[in-house]
């Protein structure tokens, strides 16, 4: 056994028990793979699962980077004690949560008004002001929001919601949705193309029956978005017992609809919400690293596409610096924590998937970024340009490179026009595929909160995904912000369950 670095965490036992109690947490190795352990003085020990591979943990760390205090994103709700001093990621995404209501019932779910007994569906008024505090936000305000819930397409008023995200200077508009109603109406899903969402972030947890009861819906729904022009980001939500041996079908299913799947988002399940009180043994055997997830993936492709495809977010942070020194003004940054997730691109050549790791040297490239934003003096484009004219060819082989891509094209424009919007060639011509791995109480890492890059906007402050999910502050945020389902009933004139879904299974 061997110490890889020293944490902080919570103990979950102490949770279970109503109190956030900080204690200190270490990061070993032992048996080739990598662990979280924790001692609380009265609850004992407690040990979970970080990296299946330390090799993968050992490549990953190393493009860690540490963003700029962020002072207006709570590292404490409620009066809570400091779990770190200040938060140090920008909100590269911001969630804005509009309702707790839902037409299905998932067993995994953070949230339902069905399950908490309780309804959360803040005002038109309430959400501009949340909008607007993202927006607001120092030293430099979001750009992304993502409309989730519960299911947004309860609300009646949901385009409303939209137009005042617009409104409100959000460049880019994602509406996460289980997809169900999407399926029923290629209208509303033009509705929400003309309204100007980019991309629904969709549930989609297998391809058959046993794993996603409503598969059938969603390639409907799919259908739906190719007549809409709409683009989808497939979201599953992998469980050991449940779908983990269905995740390369899963991209699999994303690769035969890349024209309208821009990517696929993995999210190893997170025990909270719901969930929080589950027994060791059970949590072990549904728990999913990154490694047992690329595993699967492996498998499924023979080879063709590996965890060594994958890289973690902040290691694309040079861009943005190098889009930043170009621009002269602040950029997003993604300086989220290396364990908090990692990604590649996967293009389609000749029928079999082709992941950019393997006609890029992306880790070389990355340098030469690097060495370009720290270009100083008169003339920096026209030099950034000439020397990415230059060197550019060393880095891509073209002969395994697409045939119909101008890669050292798309490179060029992202460069010199100083945009991320010129990278835009990467997403239609190849898939995204993530993994972003939220936390609990077991695995709690505090240096991966501290840097949490997706963020809530709510009514008591800009909170970390993280602590809003998996410190449990969502719960009492939206407690406090409740009425009573009884209450709604009486004063909406309808009962909750016309809510849901009358055509199929709910969970």
């Amino acid at each position: 056994m061997k110490e890889l670095e020293k944490t902080a965490s919570v103990c979950p036992a102490c949770f279970q028990d109503g109190k956030i109690h900080k204690i200190d947490a270490k990061i070993i190795e032992d048996d080739g793979k990598v662990w979280i352990t924790k001692t609380c003085d009265e609850h004992g020990d407690f040990k979970d699962i970080y990296f299946g591979d330390v090799a993968l943990y050992e490549r990953w760390m190393k493009f860690g980077k540490r963003g700029d205090a962020m002072p207006d994103v709570k590292t404490s709700v409620f009066d809570d004690p400091l779990l770190y001093p200040e938060h140090r990621s920008q909100s590269v995404l911001t969630n804005l949560l509009v309702t707790n209501r839902c037409n299905l019932r998932c067993g995994y779910c953070f949230m339902n008004a069905g399950a908490s007994g309780y309804v959360y569906e803040p005002s038109l008024d309430e959400i501009k002001q949340m909008l607007e505090q993202a927006r607001n936000e120092r030293p430099m305000g979001s750009k992304a929001i993502q409309i989730t819930g519960g299911e947004p397409t309860i609300r009646e008023d949901l385009f409303e919601i939209i137009r005042l995200a617009r409104e409100a200077g959000f460049s880019h508009i994602q509406l996460n949705s289980n997809g169900i109603k999407l399926a029923e109406s290629v209208e509303y899903c033009k509705k929400l193309k003309e309204a100007k969402v980019n991309t629904v972030y969709m549930s989609f947890d297998g391809v058959t029956k046993e794993t996603n009861p409503w598969i059938d819906q969603l390639t409907q729904t799919i259908e739906n978005f190719r007549e809409a022009n709409l683009r989808a980001v497939l979201v599953p939500v992998i469980i050991g017992e449940k779908n983990l041996h269905e995740t390369g079908k899963i991209l699999q299913f994303a690769l035969d609809h890349i024209d309208i799947v821009r990517g696929v988002n993995f999210q190893p399940v997170s025990f909270c919400g719901r969930i929080t009180k589950i027994k060791d043994e059970k949590r072990e055997k549904q728990r999913v690293d990154y490694v047992r997830m690329m595993e699967v993936i492996e498998k499924e492709f023979h080879g063709q596409i590996t965890r060594d495809d994958f890289y973690p977010v902040p290691f694309v942070y040079p861009i943005s610096e190098l889009i930043e020194s170009l621009k002269g003004e602040k950029q997003v940054e993604f300086t989220a924590h290396p364990g908090c997730g990692g990604a590649t691109y996967i293009f389609v050549e000749d029928g079999k998937p082709l992941p950019i790791t393997r006609f890029i040297d992306v880790e070389e490239f990355m340098k030469f970024i690097d060495e370009q934003a720290a270009i100083k003096g008169p003339l920096k484009k026209v030099r950034v340009a000439a020397s990415f004219l230059k060197n550019v060819n060393k880095f891509v082989d073209k002969e395994k490179a697409p045939k119909d891509f101008d890669l050292k094209k798309i490179l060029i424009d992202a460069a010199v026009g100083g945009s991320y919007d010129s990278l835009r060639g990467f997403h239609y011509k190849s898939l995204f595929v993530g993994s972003m791995w939220f936390m609990d109480t077991f695995n709690l890492n505090l240096h991966r909160l501290e840097r949490c890059c997706i963020h809530y906007t709510t009514e008591e402050g800009i909170i970390p995904f993280c602590s809003y999910n998996g410190l449990g502050y969502g719960d009492r945020i939206r407690e406090k912000h409740s009425i009573p389902i009884k209450e709604w009933e009486k004063k909406t004139g309808r009962p909750m369950r016309d809510d849901l879904w009358k055509q199929g299974p709910l969970t």
